[in-house]
């Protein structure tokens, strides 16, 4: 689905958002077309949108808007510092809670709904355009919802992109680079030009320093580690003109504004920023779908999903439905500019009661490519880190363990978390040290 945000013909599916490229619509008959045109320079994808009319019931009128997320959260949640699956915007939650029986009066569920059917085709179009409002996607590239997670790109990518006997560039800065690598290396001709692994992955490399392969179709790196909690401020560059650039951003994806442009393929699973687990964004320049290897799996194939407008099989429509709703809440919020604002705070506010600890609490990465999504800290007395989960827990803080391939502690802060839950947990750390120090 080719279709442009900005455009008159954006789905506006009662949309409780006040962007401006968005408009009420007051009615509960909804109309949309979606003429989208895929070009490639052999093959040539097209497909319409008829109008659609969708009139449901009287409580459709009835529904309630997103709210902007608060700063706070209800008594009875705990504050989730998980990795993934993550916590979610409570609005959000609500929002689904409230149209979980009967989505806009139209007397079923959305889990029960066709993804043939002009219900959920309204849900996803709509989920599409406002992700291509939130990162200003130009119209050359496609937007696919699939499934699989991230992992299952990294096979994807060199099959659809790259000739067996290619040869293809890796960054490996944690944990997922690496395995993305590897699996690379079943389907193409991977090169790793530089890798952390030696410092324990705190680091990413200066990117002028780096070797890149002459004539690499791509250039791979995953734009922030969620395990060992390294993030990309920048982007490397392909040396070569012919070269893209493809990232896995599952772990930042609409943490912050990002130059589309500049990617060849961004990937990511939702589970992280945007969504429940289930559902994997892939934003890919049209002009590379459509050159897969012969021998990729029908459900690997870009080509299938564009030409389906990602419904060549049943997607996961519920984990679809929540992104659409996530984004509707950013965009609310004012856009990814603003939501990066509210995250940079809230790192810096962890990372300082980190650094002003004098080593009683200690965070590995450098501190210029220190992730805000995902913040690994140890304590100076290993033994302390049981009690420190045990007790975080007993005040409503959980999932606070590290990764078990690096143990300590580790505190994820996407979009989702509210400003009073790393505040919370700031006041609890200088309590434990003032405890135990």
């Amino acid at each position: 689905m080719a279709m442009s945000a900005a455009t008159s013909q954006s789905f506006l599916l009662n949309n409780p958002t006040t962007h401006q490229n968005h408009q009420s619509l007051k009615s509960t008959t909804h109309l949309a077309t979606f003429p989208t045109t895929h070009v490639h320079p052999t093959t040539t994808f097209t497909s319409t949108y008829k109008s659609v009319s969708i009139t449901c019931s009287a409580a459709a009128t009835t529904t309630t808007p997103l709210q902007t997320a608060s700063s706070s959260t209800s008594s009875d949640r705990v504050f989730n510092f998980a990795a993934g699956p993550a916590t979610l915007p409570e609005n959000v939650l609500q929002k689904a809670q409230a149209d979980l029986v009967n989505w806009r009066g139209c007397g079923m569920s959305v889990m029960e709904m066709s993804h043939r059917g002009k219900e959920f085709l309204s849900i996803i179009q709509k989920a599409e355009s406002d992700l291509k409002t939130l990162l200003n996607i130009p119209e050359n590239y496609a937007v696919l919802f699939l499934q699989g997670g991230a992992t299952t790109q990294f096979a994807a990518l060199p099959l659809n992109l790259c000739s067996p006997d290619d040869a293809v560039d890796y960054v490996v800065t944690g944990s997922w680079g690496d395995k993305a690598y590897k699996e690379a290396v079943k389907y193409c001709k991977p090169n790793v030009i530089w890798s952390g692994k030696s410092e324990k992955y705190t680091k990413i490399p200066n990117f002028e320093s780096l070797q890149q392969t002459p004539g690499a179709k791509y250039l791979h790196i995953c734009a922030n580690e969620t395990i060992h909690g390294v993030e990309f401020k920048d982007y490397p560059k392909p040396s070569n003109e012919n070269t893209i650039l493809v990232a896995d951003m599952s772990s930042n994806f609409c943490s912050k504004p990002v130059d589309v442009s500049k990617f060849g393929v961004i990937y990511a699973g939702a589970q992280k920023n945007v969504g429940p687990s289930g559902v994997t964004i892939v934003i890919i320049r049209k002009d590379l779908i459509g050159n897969a290897q012969e021998s990729t799996p029908v459900m690997l194939d870009y080509k299938i999903h564009a030409e389906n407008n990602s419904l060549y099989n049943t997607p996961p429509c519920y984990g679809i439905y929540m992104c659409g709703l996530v984004f509707e809440d950013l965009l609310a919020q004012g856009g990814l500019v603003e939501v990066e604002k509210k995250n940079k705070k809230k790192a810096e506010i962890l990372y300082n009661a980190i650094d002003s600890s004098n080593g009683f609490f200690r965070c590995p990465v450098e501190k210029s490519v220190r992730s805000l999504m995902n913040v690994p800290f140890t304590l100076a007395k290993p033994e302390l880190e049981a009690e420190f989960v045990k007790a975080a827990a007993t005040e409503k803080m959980v999932q606070l363990k590290g990764h078990r391939s690096v143990g300590g502690m580790r505190a994820s802060i996407y979009n989702a978390m509210p400003l009073a839950g790393v505040e919370k947990l700031v006041a609890f750390m200088k309590d434990f040290q003032a405890k135990h120090a």
